[in-house]
């Protein structure tokens, strides 16, 4: 079915531009000796059927189509649908000119009308070569907006995909960290290491239970680094202390699930399991102007280098890159005795 028949507002703006051409038209036969009530009669009602014959543009450029196809089988074919549409214009007012001759008011006309054909045909073939002009314009733009959702489509399946290989990256790199700090714990506390497998376990529980879900809440991902941290305390006791400064408003932001967790685990293996005497660890949440703003702050040892490389940090600002493109940053600065992560976010609270 032709598009143009799907709304009713199409079909009724279509027919009220072949009025107006009806109008200007029928303007141009009183230049030759026809009264505007003649012109009109001769002209409009062969027009609304013609008007519904150049529809048919619309599989003739279907048919012949100028982006894959060949040039001149387009024109070619444009042309020779032209010359049959206008013939069958023609045919059409020989047969209302007759229709026409058989009413007192318009039989003196019909020699006038007759003399129009060479007109007609020409008028015919011009308005058929626009219309098929139209629809070759209409198909090049659904192609055009169809090119622009594939792309977005494979944007979006690209974006996912990435997302999936850097879980899947993160979710080892984890266990294995967990696993060796068990190891380390089993010969000298082992009472300690049992209780880190049970932390450990519910730690893994949690992060099955939200690993489906593209979001979670801010307040959730609190509490999986919050897990993570009670599971590091039992392994360097007192050495390790932990500062929370929470804006409650913030927690309802929703966030990648298990985005901080990279973050706190870089902060106790790189700040607090370097130093003798262990550090603190602060976690900072702040929300204003429309976003929510995350910052780690861990001990530093002044003569390591400026910066730390490993998989947690890239991991998360690779996610936040292919989740919120260039809305969401990740700051890493390192000082004289502290190293600071500031994650930046746009607020959200629709998935």
């Amino acid at each position: 079915m032709h598009p143009i028949f799907a709304q009713g507002e199409r079909l009724a703006l279509y027919l009220a531009t072949w009025l107006i051409l009806g109008v200007l038209l029928a303007a141009v036969l009183t230049t030759q000796g026809l009264g505007w009530g003649q012109a009109f009669a001769f002209l409009l009602p062969v027009l609304l059927v013609y008007a519904f014959v150049c529809l048919s543009a619309w599989y003739v450029c279907r048919a012949a189509p100028l982006m894959t196809g060949s040039l001149i089988r387009a024109l070619a074919t444009s042309l020779l649908a032209s010359i049959v549409a206008s013939g069958l214009l023609t045919g059409l007012t020989l047969l209302w000119v007759t229709v026409l001759g058989a009413m007192p008011a318009f039989a003196g006309a019909v020699g006038q009308y007759g003399a129009q054909r060479p007109f007609v045909f020409a008028a015919g073939m011009l308005l058929f070569l626009l219309a098929i002009a139209v629809h070759y314009a209409v198909l090049a733009f659904e192609a055009a907006q169809a090119a622009e959702r594939r792309r977005l489509e494979l944007e979006v399946l690209t974006r996912n995909a990435e997302l999936l290989a850097l879980r899947a990256q993160l979710d080892p790199h984890f266990l294995y960290n967990s696993l060796n700090s068990i190891s380390a714990m089993t010969s000298i506390d082992p009472a300690g290491a049992r209780r880190m497998c049970l932390l450990l376990g519910d730690f893994f529980r949690r992060t099955l239970d939200v690993g489906p879900r593209p979001w979670i809440p801010l307040a959730d991902e609190l509490a999986l680094a919050d897990g993570f941290l009670g599971v590091e305390q039992i392994r360097f006791g007192p050495r390790l202390r932990i500062q929370r400064d929470i804006d409650d408003s913030a927690l309802p932001c929703l966030v990648p699930p298990l985005l901080l967790q990279p973050l706190v685990e870089n902060a106790v293996t790189h700040g607090i399991a370097k130093s003798l005497d262990g550090g603190e660890i602060r976690l900072g949440v702040r929300r204003g102007n429309g976003r929510v703003s995350i910052l780690i702050d861990s001990p530093r040892d002044s003569e390591d280098p400026p910066a730390r490389p490993g998989v947690g940090l890239d991991n998360v600002r690779r996610r936040l890159e292919a989740t919120f493109g260039g809305a969401a940053h990740l700051e890493v600065r390192a000082e004289a005795n502290l190293f600071r992560v500031r994650v930046d976010l746009p607020w959200s609270v629709h998935d």
